[in-house]
């Protein structure tokens, strides 16, 4: 995992790491140094907690638990979904075309994965050391997987801890924008997951700063994922929209005749 010298974790609520009973300490206490956390007892931990064993980590707040592993169940099925033909459609890829996607909002990796499994070169750009220590952690186990397809996916996958507004993005290519506070008229229907990804993070929404800088960036093509009913980032329409059943891409299209 690379790391931006100049990043600074946003203002949230910092976890506290524990390690899973019954296993090793050692993993959880190296993370705990790594990400300049307190290590706490599993028993006596209240709130967001990052718990690491020995070859697993997760988030888990008031029971509920996230994790990022890219061999799980739910991830294999999702690699047969239909959101992958539109999610490559939207960031231009073709059978003699594998764009490099630098995916500006990393989160939890799932469509950064996807991506690479449609062999794309990605890198995760993630702001929250938290979820950037997990996306790297979660690519050296995929590394690894006795899936072929895993693995494959995984060594076309790169981990930077570091905010992507205070980076230049390569020439060429596609930047992927994922924001976490989409504007939602429904807050009661926000999912416990999304939750706890809030509550990692800082509580502004940087979603029209981030457009601002992706559009700064000497690229041709930038991809923003949306709810289907959430306005436009940005003041520019966008190039053309790809609808699913609960989000659509906004792509973004330019030909650059100067570099930025």
């Amino acid at each position: 995992m690379q790391i931006n010298p100049s990043h600074q974790a946003p203002v949230s609520a910092a976890p506290i790491v524990v390690s899973v009973q019954g296993e090793s300490p050692a993993r959880a206490r190296e993370a705990a140094k790594q990400l300049a956390l307190e290590y706490g007892n599993y028993r006596d931990a209240v709130g967001l907690i990052l718990v690491v064993g020995e070859t697993s980590a997760w988030l888990e707040l008031e029971g509920v638990k996230v994790a990022v592993r890219f061999d799980s169940a739910a991830m294999q099925h999702r690699r047969k979904g239909g959101h992958n033909e539109i999610l490559g459609r939207a960031v231009g890829l073709k059978a003699d075309r594998k764009p490099l996607i630098w995916d500006a909002t990393g989160g939890l990796g799932r469509d950064a994965f996807v991506l690479a499994d449609l062999g794309c070169e990605v890198t995760l750009c993630e702001r929250v050391p938290v979820l950037a220590w997990l996306l790297d952690q979660a690519v050296q186990a995929a590394a690894v997987s006795g899936a072929d397809q895993v693995r494959e996916a995984a060594e076309r996958m790169s981990v930077l801890a570091g905010d992507s507004k205070t980076l230049r993005a390569p020439a060429g290519t596609v930047i992927y924008l994922d924001p976490m506070f989409p504007e939602r008229k429904k807050a009661a229907a926000v999912k416990k997951e999304a939750v706890m990804l809030q509550r990692l993070a800082d509580q502004t929404d940087d979603s029209e700063s981030l457009w601002q800088w992706a559009w700064n960036q000497p690229v041709e093509r930038i991809v923003v994922k949306r709810p289907l009913r959430a306005p436009i980032l940005g003041r520019i329409r966008p190039a053309h929209t790809l609808r699913g059943k609960s989000v659509r891409f906004d792509v973004f299209t330019r030909r650059l005749e100067h570099s930025l």
